[in-house]
């Protein structure tokens, strides 16, 4: 059965083997206690209603899949034993139970306002994707290690001061997520994610970064923004892959040689830093160049086949040739 946004009110009857009920986006403020004898059911999709409580679901061994984030529960709900997924984003549920499905493999409990976690959720080997973001969690266990079939990981919007080297045994691939966190440095056994896509380090207090980022092989797009990074490591070179690197608000001075040999790089945002120079060659695959807000008084004699320059609230020299020539080839130069 599928009713998404269709302006409910009150749970509607379904039939007795009904397997997937989708009432996502509607206005429920309850789901009535006959549900949970609804013994085919595989999916239950109530995302986006009023519900502030639920009838036990522990009995529904049919039960995979249970979407409930943005409602306004209270308490976590009862849960069969071989439930796989389960979202509950932006409710207001103040613990997570120590007894969870050993089966589960995607969790997202991110926004209800946790401070802890049970130290049974590091047991659940069989997750591939885990969120906690947005919650008041100060601290991540070495124990996390053990989650060895990993591939998303989100515990950015927290209070954490650090990380244990034991991130870098999980196999991520997809995505990790630290941003708005109150790191000051992250552990060199980060670069052993050699897999990993995408990776999102921006609002914290980062000084430094280790030189193993540049074993991360894998990394696709990198976010570093709003940081207090005065350098980037001359291994940044390594990151054969990486199209994106988003590096504004930050304290850099310089950028290292190596950042030329990133060959797929597209997009480069440099702006609000204190950048006075730019090395004499940049990656050749360029596109966008976003240098705003630095202290530059020139440019290297050649640039990339850019698509973009953003230049403005800096103070350039004249009007070096290098701009004309990008002109000519239809680039956009804001200054």
């Amino acid at each position: 059965m599928r009713a998404p946004a269709s302006g409910l009110t009150e749970f509607p009857a379904v039939p007795a083997d009904v397997r997937l009920i989708d009432l996502a986006w509607n206005d429920l403020a309850e789901v009535p206690a006959w549900v949970a004898g609804l013994t085919a059911l595989e999916e239950l999709r109530l995302d986006g209603n009023r519900l502030r409580s639920l009838p036990d679901l522990s009995g529904l061994t049919a039960l995979r899949a249970l979407h409930l984030d943005g409602n306004e529960l209270t308490s976590f709900p009862g849960c069969p034993p071989h439930l796989e997924t389960l979202f509950l984003y932006g409710n207001r549920v103040g613990a997570i139970p120590d007894r969870l499905s050993p089966a589960l493999r995607h969790l997202a409990a991110g926004g209800n306002g946790l401070t802890g976690v049970p130290g049974s959720l590091w047991k659940l080997t069989g997750l591939e994707s885990l969120n906690l973001a947005e919650n008041a969690l100060t601290e991540v266990p070495p124990a996390i290690g053990g989650l060895t079939r990993l591939r998303m990981l989100d515990l950015g919007h927290n209070r954490l001061d650090s990380v244990p080297s034991e991130l870098g045994d999980l196999d991520l691939t997809d995505y990790l997520y630290l941003s708005d966190n109150r790191f000051t440095e992250v552990p060199e056994a980060i670069g052993r994610l050699d897999r990993l896509a995408y990776l999102n380090l921006t609002d914290n207090r980062l000084t430094r970064l280790p030189e193993s980022l540049g074993r991360m092989a894998a990394l696709v797009e990198l976010r570093l923004y709003n940081n207090r990074l005065e350098s980037l490591p001359e291994s940044i070179g390594g990151l054969a892959g990486l199209r994106e690197l988003h590096a504004q608000g930050n304290r850099l001075t310089r950028l290292p040689a190596s950042i030329a040999e990133l060959g797929e790089l597209r997009v480069l945002d440099l702006r609000n830093n204190q950048l006075r120079e730019l090395p004499d060659r940049l990656p050749p695959g360029l596109r966008h160049l976003d240098l705003r807000n630095n202290r530059l008084r020139e440019l290297p004699a050649s640039l990339p086949p850019l698509d973009k320059l953003d230049l403005r609230w800096n103070k350039l020299d004249g009007e070096p040739e290098v701009l004309r020539r990008l002109r000519d080839q239809g680039c956009v130069i804001l200054r």
